[in-house]
């Protein structure tokens, strides 16, 4: 149960941090405040750092990970490439990020409490993601 707990635990993370990514990634290249860009891609390293951390965790279970959902996949990229190529403003890509962080703190809050029984590295990650998601969300609300 340990063993089966952390690893659905670590790919929700990962699938998690790899859409976070993508969406910090994508976004940045529209950024014009230079402040702005700065904490976008300070909170990109780290997000990085933390994907390095959780895909050690995962090589030690022999597990590859998980991919984003398809869709959800398709939804951002819309919504980055398309929404902000229509409105190209920081308040806008703010919105953008603030909306993705609420929905990963949700996400990732929801699978912590349900995989109760996954060892405490895997759940030490998963907060430090969510502590993660929730102070870019705070740092970039200055700029909706």
């Amino acid at each position: 149960m340990v063993e089966q707990d952390t690893i659905r635990l670590l790919r929700e993370c990962d699938a998690g941090i790899k859409m976070g990514i993508s969406s910090i990634a994508d976004s940045v290249g529209y950024v014009r405040n230079d402040d702005l860009k700065v904490l976008l891609r300070e909170s990109l390293d780290r997000h990085e750092k933390l994907r390095s951390d959780m895909q050690k965790l995962l090589d030690s279970y022999d597990d590859d990970g998980k991919e984003p959902a398809l869709m959800a996949k398709g939804m951002e990229w819309f919504k980055t490439n398309v929404t902000l190529a229509l409105d190209v403003s920081d308040s806008k890509i703010a919105d953008f990020i603030v909306d993705g962080c609420n929905m990963g703190v949700k996400s990732l809050s929801k699978y912590l409490n349900q995989y109760k029984a996954a060892d405490e590295k895997s759940k030490d990650i998963a907060k430090r993601l969510i502590s993660e998601e929730e102070n870019l969300s705070k740092d970039v609300r200055q700029y909706l």
